[in-house]
């Protein structure tokens, strides 16, 4: 009888340790997707939050987005905004810091054709992050340098950035298509 006790503690403990392993790894490798899935937001977000609640929060995004209607521009839309960003780009030497609000103008009305909520700059950005994440630091920089603008603390040199990261996120979403859909990082 002792015998038998004691092998099922052994079989127990045995389980158990297995269970520990598997939740360890499946851990690590939903942070590896995660890191590999948002690159620089990844390590923007932990920097922020710290590890644990940048995981929830990055995986709240994508569940967030998920539920968006995404779509791709048309040929003719495309054509319009590739229009108006040279125009705009072709103010820029006369007026930057109008160039520099018609930019941010731009961007978000592109990020409204496609199908992203344009209320609040935060969540926009939030949103943006899960289909654009090596360029959304880039937006979050320019409206940075916008709102330093406004305070009367950019130089024409900073417009000019501002107008390079509009640029970077303006190109992604112009260009990227829709991805296939994403297996949900659990």
């Amino acid at each position: 009888m002792d015998h038998e006790v004691l092998y099922i503690v052994i079989a127990a403990v045995f389980i158990v340790g297995l269970l520990l392993v598997a939740w360890v790894v499946s851990r690590r490798r939903r942070t590896e997707l995660l890191q590999e899935r948002f690159g620089p937001e990844y390590e923007r977000t932990v920097r922020q939050i710290g590890a644990a609640r940048a995981e929830a929060d990055l995986l709240e995004r994508e569940k967030r987005v998920q539920k968006l209607t995404l779509r791709e521009l048309t040929s003719e839309e495309r054509e319009r905004f590739v229009t108006e960003w040279r125009a705009i780009q072709s103010r820029f030497v006369d007026v930057p810091e109008q160039a520099m609000t018609e930019a941010d103008r731009l961007v978000d009305q592109l990020m409204q054709a496609r199908g992203y909520p344009v209320a609040d700059f935060e969540q926009r950005a939030a949103d943006i992050s899960v289909d654009h994440p090596r360029v959304v630091d880039n937006y979050r920089t320019a409206r940075h340098i916008a709102s330093r603008y406004q305070r009367g603390e950019a130089t024409t040199e900073d417009l000019r950035k501002a107008i390079l990261y509009y640029r970077s996120l303006f190109d992604d979403l112009l260009h990227t298509p829709l991805s296939a859909p994403r297996k949900e990082v659990a």
